[in-house]
């Protein structure tokens, strides 16, 4: 427990940094932005046009199904096992710039899944792996910016989302 106490801590620490940091605001504008593009029409526009373009014998495309299909009711039972309150109802007078899609934080789901995506496009087009990583950061760096995550939320949801997709490449490829 006194783990945990310090793990909290420190997050709301960090958290509090961030929320008062001078170029706060300017964060907050990017951050809806880039947040958005985690919120999942582009995944699911993704395996479309994989489907489309190679059909369900495509690698690529099963590797983002089995992931999905792993991902999505861990990601589930952990944040409903866990059920850490997220920042406006953890902290007082903090009210999040965004209204979340569920009740509580650990782990981010957006950054998972955005970990699990930009993992197996980069392993089916290495070349993308900087770049798609990049962007996974700034989505879970956005989800803290936005008020609606703690740090380790995110680092969390960047640990299953790089796991499941390992898992899945793993599975797709042998």
């Amino acid at each position: 427990m006194k783990l945990i106490n310090s793990v909290h801590n420190y997050d709301v620490f960090i958290f509090t940094r961030l929320i008062n940091a001078g170029m706060y605001r300017q964060l907050a504008i990017v951050s809806r932005y880039v947040s958005r593009t985690g919120d999942g029409p582009l995944y699911v526009l993704l395996g479309v046009g994989l489907y489309f373009l190679e059909g369900l014998e495509s690698l690529f495309l099963q590797a983002l199904l089995l992931a999905f299909t792993i991902e999505r009711p861990l990601y589930f039972v952990l944040k409903n096992s866990f059920k850490r309150n997220r920042p406006q109802q953890a902290l007082k007078n903090f009210n999040s710039l965004v209204k979340p899609a569920d009740q509580f934080s650990f782990p981010s789901g957006h950054t998972s899944a955005a970990f699990m995506v930009a993992t197996i496009i980069g392993f089916f087009i290495p070349v993308l792996i900087l770049p798609l990583l990049f962007w996974a950061v700034s989505v879970g760096f956005s989800r803290v910016v936005l008020g609606v995550h703690f740090p380790t939320d995110t680092m969390m949801g960047m640990v299953l989302g790089a796991s499941v997709a390992a898992y899945s490449l793993n599975q797709i490829t042998v």
